[in-house]
């Protein structure tokens, strides 16, 4: 609970010093995150959602294992994720599993929808990107309707 309060909702980001063992491994899809990355991607995360809110929903524990599955809010108001400021109000919903070790979190899995959150900017989006569609596809059609060759669509000459 302390890691969604304390280090998301409070943004006191000193307190993975005091939850997180020094060789904490955060094991994602694509490779391994060290304490210090991962503390780096939840800074992202706060500085591109300034009013980030998680909840946690439901956290079961069994030996050295804690499951949690929870509830990320928050607007997407500054620069974060390759993208400037959409205003778009996230809510993306996850689950991580921790393992814990010495009263510290020494391994982390952690998955959630990130099409989701994409498929929620779009929406918020769309009339924008639709205007800049529109005006892609004029200036397209306005550069192919001068490029025609001169005697377009005029018969073909005779030639003898």
């Amino acid at each position: 609970m302390r890691v969604f309060d304390e280090i998301f909702n409070q943004k006191r980001l000193a307190a993975a010093d005091e939850l997180y063992a020094r060789d904490f491994v955060n094991h994602g899809l694509h490779g391994n995150a060290t304490l210090q990355e991962d503390q780096a991607a939840a800074r992202a995360e706060i500085t591109a959602f300034p009013d980030l809110r998680m909840t946690v929903d439901l956290m079961v524990a069994e030996g050295d294992l804690v499951a949690v599955m929870w509830t990320f809010r928050g607007t997407h108001s500054a620069f974060g994720y390759g993208l400037p400021p959409t205003g778009t109000r996230l809510v993306l919903r996850g689950m991580t599993i921790w393992r814990i070790r010495d009263g510290r979190i020494s391994d982390e899995w952690t998955t959630f929808n990130s099409f989701s959150a994409y498929i929620q900017v779009v929406r918020h989006l769309k009339w924008f990107l639709l205007g800049v569609l529109a005006l892609l596809g004029g200036l397209v059609w306005l550069l192919a309707g001068h490029r025609r060759p001169r005697g377009f669509g005029a018969p073909p000459r005779n030639v003898s």
